[in-house]
């Protein structure tokens, strides 16, 4: 089969001329795709399609720049259009809109108020002990046991259950650790729901008396705050269950009152039952369990009247005044004003009543009775302040949540006005807004300076001024005094963790209103303060915070790196997993932020430093997932880097680099991909003209790429290397080290295994293998002979792989290889090749059409159709027909585009393939309609009139 005797000569010109789309004139008139959108709306019932839409009313917007932009706006120009179209959809968006307005105007609670949920967890952190803790409660099963005795509960008497609503048999718990604790007030927690949901309420009322009782008790006074969050969790429990339990009483016909139900719509029923909990709860003999009962179940008076829950908030504040401890009075506030934000937050004269009277009884925080409890319990006066800032904080947070300035004043002057006021100072510094406390940072800074060290310690009060700071801006020419003021006693702390925690905070305040100078000096002092004793292995979070703010604020790597102290603090992360994520950090912050190229001495040696870190931590155990994130920042790194026209500076940057990141492939493949645009970039400068100098330094980097190449374990990364910068070296008339970088390639191609590991799963290589080349075909045409090796030895040593290589048994890929080789042949024996490398003279140029090149083409294009031809007869077996179908088209239409078919042989061969590929019937219809179709359309192109004839002799046979 003489294929390429009779290959079809192209011009390539005319066939690109003739495939491109006809182009028909368009009038655009006004519209261009480009130009403002205008939006009609249509208000009539039909439309016109023909013309001119007519419309009674109409309203156009011509803003929207384009449909894409304005849909992320929430203003499509369709949705508006279709919302107009539609009155039902838009009176229920409006009717839900107000309804949502209407909820959020009678809500004085937006999402800007930190709800307690989010306080919950740092208090249980916080606040806990060593020591044995004890409990008393008459309910310690895990399970409520429903009995008989449910049914004879309910016909008992008021007065019964009463008396024996704080009697029974209640045992005390001793020596509990902190978790046994937490875990019995669990088990109390599941026994109220279990006793509610099994139709015991008398006994679920007791298990919280005896709950809210535990509050009284202050005998491991370090746990309290704890201890409160714990208990009134499972009063939140039952005031949610008792709110449900009467709502669910006033449902009618299976429809529950609306969210702002008034009193009138709640029948008798539920009214009298809401009642007999109140008087209940009234009838508790002590104090601390009957408030915080009432107060769990507060929101019921919406139930009972209008002003229930107004009338009722004063008197619990009343009441709080009988609890004679100063630290249980004030968690009494605190849950007094949790629940009062819950369910009436507009009532805020309550809650200042409630912190006023706070004030009243403060001194008792200073009397012989606390004093001589902390005595007993071995508990300083500093630690036992800071039990109250929990509660102080809750109760000036929900005062302070969107009041007027005036308010915010008279509390402040109020608090100056009382002795020893730190604790309140810094419950006001957490509470208030920011922007009320920095603007007023040097009357802060006075009333800290008055206070008594030896109670509330002042670093906590700056700290709490340095958080203030760091979310609004103090007046400008305030905030170098007030930097020197905090420093200063900042400087002076003697206990590393106290100092840490308070310089971390004001870090962010000095890189936010200040320049190197002063950050360098607070970064010295840090050093100097954590580096004795080795501090700052005990620090790696604060430390790390302060790195995160620095590069926060600085993003100016120039400026960055010349702060002297900034490198030796990064000498204190001595922990390698610590030290990285720093790397990880930094280098995060240089990729997103550094904008322009750079080649600043003082940069690149900082972040190489930083880099290397990174990748010398690499080992065995590292996770993929680990080394592709190292990787990606190295690699972002090296992409910043460039020297402008000094070549040879980025080349030893390159090898530098090398040297420096040799463990992370992927950093391997970024700098051979850079090496080879830098062969590219001297190529473009010199615009194809290498000069002696230029041409040596294009071998240089051809010469990275070569050596660079081997040492990768990726087989297809390293063939598609090869390739590439075999291309390049081609390119910058590199022709004997781009013959060096195909034959690598075609030496490689034997090892590719099997099975390859693709994102973590094993795949066949076969389609990998055929991609490649395919690619490898398309570079070879315009690649020259080398005189010494005879005619196209790279193609000739390429098949002799591909005869070589095992293949899969159910593969047809060697012969689809082998199809596209037949492309490749064919294209070589044109007069002049479809595409060239500019200063490379292909074959075309070199053999001009000589016979001797096109008998040696000949004679491997003949061996090529017979590999292909014994192919299609070993699948002549029954399991394989369908793959000798697919095959023999696949040939057919190789054939019918690159061959003559003026030739009879050739001819002949085309139509046996046609009828092999339908022989059994498992040829696609529709492909064999559509490819008949086509011939029949070339028939009709100059110089095809012979496809008429093919077209005769190609029958289509129906499946049987």
């Amino acid at each position: 089969c003489c294929f390429l005797r009779h290959a079809r000569s192209r011009n390539y010109v005319t066939e690109s001329e003739v495939c491109k789309l006809e182009s028909v004139p368009l009038d655009f008139g006004d519209y261009h795709p480009l130009k403002p959108i205008t939006v009609t709306e249509s208000k009539t019932k039909k439309m016109n399609r023909k013309g001119s839409t007519s419309s009674t009313s109409s309203s156009s917007s011509s803003s929207m720049m384009d449909p894409l932009s304005s849909v992320l706006d929430g203003t499509d120009p369709l949705s508006l259009f279709a919302a107009a179209a539609d009155p039902v959809t838009t009176t229920a968006t409006m009717d839900s809109t107000r309804k949502k307005r209407d909820k959020d105007d009678s809500s004085a609670v937006g999402s800007d108020f930190e709800p307690w949920s989010s306080k919950r967890g740092e208090i249980l952190a916080r606040y806990t002990t060593t020591e044995k803790l004890s409990i008393v409660s008459s309910h310690f099963s895990g399970k409520a046991t429903t009995t008989g005795s449910a049914v004879s509960e309910k016909v008992r008497t008021r007065l019964e259950e009463l008396d024996d609503l704080e009697e029974g048999s209640q045992k005390e718990l001793l020596n509990l650790t902190q978790q046994d604790y937490m875990n019995r007030i669990e088990e109390l927690n599941q026994s109220l729901k279990d006793a509610w949901s099994s139709d015991q309420k008398v006994k679920a009322l007791k298990i919280v008396i005896q709950c809210s009782k535990l509050l009284s008790d202050t005998t491991v006074i370090q746990f309290y705050p704890s201890k409160f969050v714990l208990i009134t969790d499972i009063l939140d429990t039952f005031g949610k269950l008792v709110y449900e339990r009467i709502l669910s009483m006033c449902m009618d016909n299976r429809v529950s009152l609306p969210d702002n139900f008034s009193p009138e719509c709640v029948n008798d029923t539920a009214k009298e039952t809401c009642l007999n909990w109140f008087f209940k709860i009234a009838s508790i003999r002590e104090l601390i369990p009957r408030f915080y009962v009432e107060a769990a179940i507060l929101k019921c008076n919406k139930f009972l009247s209008k002003t229930g829950i107004s009338e009722c908030l004063p008197r619990l504040t009343s009441m709080i005044r009988g609890i004679g401890d100063p630290l249980v009075a004030v968690y009494a506030r605190a849950y007094l004003c949790r629940v009062g934000m819950e369910v009436a937050p507009q009532l805020k004269e309550s809650l200042n009543k409630n912190f006023f009277d706070f004030l009243l009884t403060f001194k008792q925080i200073h009397g012989d009775t606390v004093q001589n409890q902390l005595v007993v319990q071995c508990v300083e006066i500093p630690l036992y302040l800071t039990l109250y800032s929990p509660a102080i904080d809750w109760i000036l947070q929900c005062i302070a949540y969107r009041a007027p300035e005036v308010l915010l004043t008279e509390m402040m002057e109020r608090c100056k006005k009382l002795g020893n006021n730190a604790l309140l100072l810094n419950s006001v510094m957490s509470a208030f807004r920011a922007e009320f406390i920095a603007a007023r940072s040097m009357d802060f800074i006075g009333m800290i300076k008055e206070c008594d060290e030896s109670g509330f310690p002042k670093h906590l009060l700056f700290r709490s001024l340095g958080l203030n700071l760091a979310l609004a801006d103090p007046p400008e020419n305030d905030r170098l005094q007030i930097l020197n003021e905090a420093w200063k006693v900042i400087t002076k702390l003697k206990n590393p963790q106290d100092y840490i925690n308070c310089a971390e905070v004001w870090v962010e305040y000095t890189c936010r209103h200040f320049k190197k100078r002063e950050v360098n000096t607070v970064l010295a002092d840090v050093i100097k303060h954590m580096t004795p004793d080795r501090a700052f292995e005990d620090a790696y979070p604060q430390l790390q915070s302060i790195i995160h703010k620095v590069i926060t604020y600085i993003h100016d790597f120039s400026l960055l790196f010349s702060v002297e102290k900034f490198l030796p603090f990064l000498d204190m992360f001595q922990k390698e997993n610590v030290r990285v994520e720093v790397c990880k950090c930094i280098m995060e912050s240089f990729i997103k932020h550094q904008q322009e190229s750079t080649k600043d001495p003082v940069i690149l040696n900082a972040l190489l430093h930083i880099c290397k870190t990174m990748h010398d931590s690499v080992n065995a155990l590292t996770l993929e997932d680990e080394k592709r994130m190292l990787a990606a920042l190295i690699n972002g790194f090296i992409k910043m880097v460039s020297f402008g026209r000094d070549f040879e500076q980025q080349l030893s940057f390159y090898v530098e680099a090398r040297s420096m990141f040799c463990n992370l492939e992927p950093v391997l493949v970024q700098l051979i991909h850079s090496v080879n645009q830098l062969a590219m970039e001297t190529r473009k400068v010199m615009k194809g003209n290498h000069s002696r100098k230029t041409a040596a330094f294009v071998r240089a980097c051809v010469a990275f790429c070569f050596i660079t190449i081997p040492s990768l374990s990726s087989i297809f990364t390293r063939l598609n290397l090869y390739l590439h910068s075999g291309q390049v070296a081609l390119a910058n008339q590199c022709l004997s080290q781009a013959d060096a970088f195909f034959k690598a390639a075609v030496s490689l191609v034997p090892e590719v295994p099997k099975m390859i590991s693709v994102d973590g799963k094993m795949r066949p290589s076969d389609a990998f293998l055929l991609e490649f080349l395919c690619n490898f075909f398309s570079t070879l045409l315009v690649v020259p002979d080398h005189p010494e090796q005879g005619v196209l030895f790279l193609v000739r040593g390429l098949l002799n792989v591909i005869q070589d290589y095992t293949w899969e048994d159910n593969s047809d890929d060697k012969v689809r290889i082998y199809t596209n080789v037949l492309h490749l042949l064919s294209a070589m024996t044109q007069e002049a090749y479809i595409y060239h490398v500019d200063k490379v003279d292909s074959n075309d140029n070199l053999y001009g059409g000589d016979s001797k090149f096109l008998a040696e083409v000949n004679k491997l294009c003949e061996t090529v159709i017979a590999q292909i031809l014994d192919h299609l007869k070993t699948l002549g077996k029954e399991e394989t027909l369908k793959r000798q179908s697919q095959l023999a088209l696949y040939f057919f239409n190789t054939i019918l585009a690159h061959g003559d078919l003026r030739n009879n042989k050739l001819n002949q061969l085309s139509v046996n393939l046609w009828n092999l590929a339908q022989k059994h019937g498992f040829a696609d219809t529709k492909t064999m309609v559509k490819t008949l179709e086509y011939i029949k359309r070339r028939s009709k192109q100059p110089e095809m009139s012979h496809f008429t004839d093919l077209a005769l002799r190609l029958p289509l046979q129906s499946r049987t």
